[in-house]
């Protein structure tokens, strides 16, 4: 008799990506042919190497779809009016479609004002107060992207979502409430009952292991357990922490045994989401010469 155990069903991120990519490069073209390149400006304060090194990734990817890269790198003493500055020239620039602010930014700066310098049709990670008002009222604009990378993420995969029960494990501004809004709007790719929930609430396994569908979200390393989770359920990694250059998920590998399909600890929704940037940026370059 076998003794080999079933594992979960993967759900990698990079066949996602390379999609959505794909259609970017082409409106690219499509906006080239018009004599619109699209720009997407990058903002780094500060001499942190993984900040400039997610810059540098970004870049690359901008130069292979076709994008124009701008880059503005702050000192460290920079102050918040030397932030705004570079943000309100940026925002006046009519070559310039998309930006986006490297964070974390140094201690003595405050991301959150700086964001709300930033023109929200400008803003490519969807994360502006005026964005999120829109998300929240179901009106076009820049979603957030990991949210809406691990939307594109299921569906790519062909893992049903309307109606079924979604527990996402985590509240933060980035991924926890904007999934919660993302994936209960009616459309086929969403339309879920979602449910979020919190290191906060004592006993919050108790709804993770009814989850058709969880959702790691919490940024705690290995929170999520086998008996955390319903035999069968779709388990997506979002939350990660970083030691150094070592990533830690939220999602502890056993789940594999458990879950019926789950995210690779590495290249899961990572690569989505930089997508969605991308996304997010054609967008705005289309919307820009309309």
């Amino acid at each position: 008799m076998s003794t080999t155990m079933e594992t979960a069903r993967l759900l990698p991120g990079a066949p996602v990506a390379e999609r959505i990519l794909a259609e970017v490069a082409e409106d690219v073209v499509a906006l080239r042919a018009t004599g619109v390149t699209p720009a997407l400006a990058t903002v780094l304060v500060g001499d942190d190497a993984a900040s400039a090194r997610y810059i540098g990734i970004k870049q690359r990817q901008a130069a292979e779809v076709g994008f124009a890269s701008p880059h503005v790198r702050l000192p460290a003493s920079a102050s918040q009016a030397d932030l705004h500055a570079v943000l309100t020239d940026l925002n006046a620039d009519r070559g310039v479609h998309g930006v986006l602010v490297q964070h974390p930014v140094p201690g003595g700066l405050d991301f959150d004002r700086a964001l709300q310098v930033l023109d929200p049709d400008k803003d490519v990670d969807g994360m502006h107060p005026v964005n999120v008002g829109r998300l929240a009222l179901g009106l076009p604009g820049p979603v957030p992207c990991t949210p809406a990378g691990v939307e594109a993420l299921l569906a790519f995969h062909g893992v049903p979502v309307s109606g079924r029960e979604v527990v996402v494990l985590g509240r933060g501004a980035t991924l926890g409430r904007p999934l919660a809004m993302v994936l209960a709007q009616k459309r086929p790719t969403a339309n879920a009952a979602v449910t979020v929930v919190h290191t906060g609430v004592a006993d919050w396994p108790r709804y993770t292991r009814r989850a058709e569908i969880l959702v790691a979200a919490a940024g705690v390393p290995g929170i999520v357990r086998p008996e955390h989770v319903r035999p069968g359920a779709v388990v997506v990694g979002g939350g990660v922490r970083y030691a150094g250059r070592r990533l830690l998920p939220d999602v502890d590998p056993a789940c594999e045994r458990v879950a019926g399909a789950i995210t690779p600890r590495v290249g899961g929704v990572g690569p989505v989401t930089v997508a969605m940037l991308f996304r997010n940026a054609v967008r705005a370059a289309r919307s820009a010469v309309a």
